[in-house]
């Protein structure tokens, strides 16, 4: 199952939003250990103890955050202590191994580790060294991450606060994590005590679910906590266990009271949300496009760009869509993959043909995510060689569905079937990621062939303007274009 469902299924089943660290702390257990018994001893007490917390606290939370340096800090017997603990959790409640893993040459081989080995469903990252270091997390279907963006210890103020209140690094982290992968892959991590900094990352991160730390150093106020880091259906906050309940002898009936508590306060935000006299739609959450995640993304990182620009057609456009830019960024590339293959789903064909060059590398990503061969038109024949050209072995008379990027006239698309065609190729289908509309698609009906397409340009200039990413007159101009 995949982490945020089962993290979902968790938070419904147990009507708890609150996740309990299982850190192996001698100074933490009720009776602590005495410094001259041997280690074998206080595993055993450790053991016995994380046992008792997991049997008290099962019915109440909708995670456990095992610390991973507490298991180190004990040697090769903490490392046994700590698979010990990942058996004992139930399996329908998910496991955050709180890492904070920061260095780039072991994350690949730590990603197999934790996630095929020792089975734990999302982890906690350092950001500092970006995408490349968090990406070899994501390739693990179901699994997530949570990117640590802010601490609440004084000494990170200088970092996390530059360069100015306006525009601090926390909320730059915020900004560039929303860029390395989808919600259901990547998390927020927020050690604070001020719900000024929660409510900041929120409204940048809407749609993220944030896991909060250091909450109650203060005597943090649950209901501001909850105002600020809710999203807008009232879910989206995983709130921790204070660990001086911990140390109690009935930790279930505390943490019954706190879930109690937390639940309480959560049903006096919505009822005061729904209070509220004006309503300020920043994005339109009832018609939300499902596909407005990925639209976004994609014009956050420049492959969605607005001004006037020239087309290969030689026609000028009040836009420009880029999709090359894709291919270096994995996590939003895979997005798209998973979206033409929804439409592929439904098609039948052999073999796969991308249209040179734009959409070579979706072709090829499709092709391995559907383990389905590829070929692809030439777009001019060599004058040497074997002269070919269809590139990749087929046999005629197989069905082909071509695969390009943008359909525009429907020239290119069109021209590429023909190819294919010309070599006993039959071609019915063409699937694009976007449609230009403009009745290309009844262009291509005329000419024998169905077009499919993951969004048009009317749905990604709708889901933009509702989003705030795109002014009125920007809207205008794309609506009358």
């Amino acid at each position: 199952m995949k982490f945020f469902d089962k993290l979902n299924a968790a938070i419904a089943q147990n009507q708890s939003l609150l996740f309990l660290g299982l850190d192996p702390n001698p100074e933490m257990m009720p009776i602590r250990s005495s410094s001259k018994r041997e280690t074998e001893s206080i595993i055993s007490n450790l053991w016995d103890w994380l046992q008792f917390l997991i049997a008290e606290t099962a019915d109440f939370v909708c995670a456990y955050k095992p610390t991973l340096g507490f298991y180190e800090a004990l040697g090769v017997q903490g490392i046994e202590l700590l698979h010990q603990t990942l058996k004992a959790i139930p399996a329908h409640i998910p496991i955050i191994l709180d890492v904070k893993h920061s260095d780039l040459n072991t994350s690949t081989i730590f990603a197999r580790t934790v996630f095929t080995q020792w089975q734990v469903d999302a982890i906690t990252v350092s950001p500092y060294i970006g995408q490349d270091h968090i990406a070899p997390f994501l390739v693990y279907p179901g699994k997530a991450v949570f990117v640590l963006c802010c601490t609440s210890n004084p000494g990170a103020i200088a970092l996390q606060q530059y360069p100015t209140d306006d525009a601090p690094f926390y909320l730059q982290i915020v900004k560039e994590a929303r860029n390395w992968g989808t919600p259901e892959q990547v998390g927020l991590e927020v050690g604070t005590t001020s719900t000024e900094i929660l409510a900041r990352i929120r409204a940048v991160a809407p749609e993220r679910m944030i896991l909060v730390r250091s909450i109650w150093a203060e005597g943090g106020n649950l209901t501001k906590i909850l105002a600020a880091g809710l999203n807008a259906n009232d879910s989206g906050l995983l709130i921790p266990i204070p660990q001086d309940i911990l140390a109690s002898d009935n930790p279930s009936k505390q943490v019954k009271s706190l879930r109690e508590e937390v639940n309480q306060a959560r049903a006096q935000v919505v009822s005061d949300a729904s209070k509220c006299s004006v309503w300020l739609p920043d994005v339109c959450l009832l018609n939300q496009h499902p596909q407005m995640e990925l639209i976004l993304q994609l014009y956050d990182i420049g492959c969605i760009m607005f001004g006037n620009f020239v087309q290969a057609s030689g026609v000028t456009f009040p836009y420009y869509v880029d999709l090359r830019k894709i291919i270096s960024n994995p996590q939003i590339f895979h997005q798209i993959l998973s979206a033409y293959a929804e439409i592929l789903k439904d098609l039948s064909f052999d073999r796969i043909a991308g249209i040179p060059y734009g959409s070579l590398p979706t072709a090829t990503g499709l092709a391995l995510h559907l383990n389905c061969p590829m070929v692809f038109p030439r777009k001019e024949v060599k004058a040497h060689g074997t002269r070919r050209l269809i590139e990749g072995n087929f046999h005629p008379g197989e069905t082909v569905v071509v695969v390009d990027d943008i359909l525009i006239s429907g020239k290119s698309a069109m021209e590429g079937a023909a190819k294919l065609k010309s070599a006993g190729l039959n071609v019915h289908d063409i699937v694009v990621f976007m449609d230009h509309e403009q009745g290309v698609k009844d262009r291509l009906r005329e000419n024998g062939y169905r077009a499919h397409a993951v969004l048009t340009i009317s749905e990604i200039t709708e889901t933009l303007y509702e989003a705030g990413r795109i002014d009125n007159e920007q809207y205008k101009t794309l609506a009358e274009k």
